[in-house]
């Protein structure tokens, strides 16, 4: 993410243009799996999907988009890979307004569980920019290169921790914690690689509760706090904390995720899933 991703641009009318808040959801999403374990959950045929709403002072809740996460094998090579798409865009109502469609793919080692690739394609109205990471964990380096249709493309090395991770492969990375390993108030880092540094995370637990889902029902949860280190132009406010509630079952789905941005706040809830691993037993009947 460029400078210009994460500054939170408003419109005429002071509110945050739809495109920032879904680029926000989608990254909360991916920053969700937070976790203390290296393992991740990654299941072919997963499909998880999710909506995207902004509320603001004087301004109703309004759903702007839908982000959607996908994991399936595919071959790269000869060579059997794990493949996570996450896709964001804006509701057919707002296309006109402005037409936006982000991909993020990542490929993943079934045997490790770790990324070796990951890749951006972003789309918004006349703007366009990519990304391209590869991950050397033998020597725990990085490459990543980058460019945007008004400048010319970057590269740059550097160097990983085990906790060092893309957004995409982040969203994973509670998944495999068990719920019982998780106690009230403690706290922990993760990192989060950008093409150009890499990014604190702090998080915590918070504990249980039930969460309901607006037309999906109620569920049994684990509530995350968490903040992504702060930047100049960084659009939470310094010191913010987001909150995160994961279903409380074997699959840990992210079901809600809400932040607030400058003006008003994000919400990005869960609104269909199919293809998962284990029974959700977290849904109340």
């Amino acid at each position: 993410m460029t400078k210009n991703e994460i500054t939170g641009d408003r419109n005429p009318a002071g509110t945050v243009k739809p495109n920032r808040v879904i680029r926000w959801a989608g990254l909360l999403l991916a920053l969700v799996a937070a976790g203390p374990l290296f393992a991740q959950l990654y299941h072919p045929g997963e499909q998880l999907e999710y909506r995207v709403s902004y509320k603001a002072k004087m301004f109703p809740n309004t759903e702007v988009g839908t982000v959607e996460v996908t994991t399936q094998e595919t071959m790269v090579n000869d060579t059997l890979r794990y493949e996570v798409t996450g896709t964001g865009r804006t509701l057919p109502t707002y296309r006109w307004f402005f037409n936006m469609l982000d991909v993020y793919t990542v490929h993943i080692d079934p045997t490790t569980l770790r990324p070796i690739t990951f890749r951006s394609d972003l789309r918004e109205g006349d703007y366009t920019f990519r990304s391209y990471y590869v991950y050397d964990w033998e020597n725990n380096r990085v490459s990543t290169r980058w460019r945007s249709r008004q400048n010319p493309e970057k590269e740059k090395q550097m160097e990983l921790t085990p906790e060092s991770l893309d957004a995409i492969s982040l969203f994973f990375r509670l998944r495999s914690a068990k719920a019982e390993d998780f106690r009230a108030g403690e706290t922990a880092r993760l990192q989060m690689v950008l093409q150009d540094t890499i990014r604190q995370i702090h998080y915590r637990f918070i504990g249980r509760e039930v969460k309901k889902i607006r037309n999906m029902g109620r569920f049994r949860s684990l509530r995350f706090e968490c903040e992504l280190g702060s930047s100049e132009g960084f659009s939470f406010t310094d010191g913010t904390i987001f909150t995160i509630w994961v279903s409380d079952d074997e699959n840990k789905i992210p079901l809600y995720i809400e932040s607030p941005v400058r003006i008003g706040s994000i919400q990005a809830y869960i609104s269909g899933y199919k293809g998962l691993k284990y029974p959700l037993t977290s849904k109340i009947k």
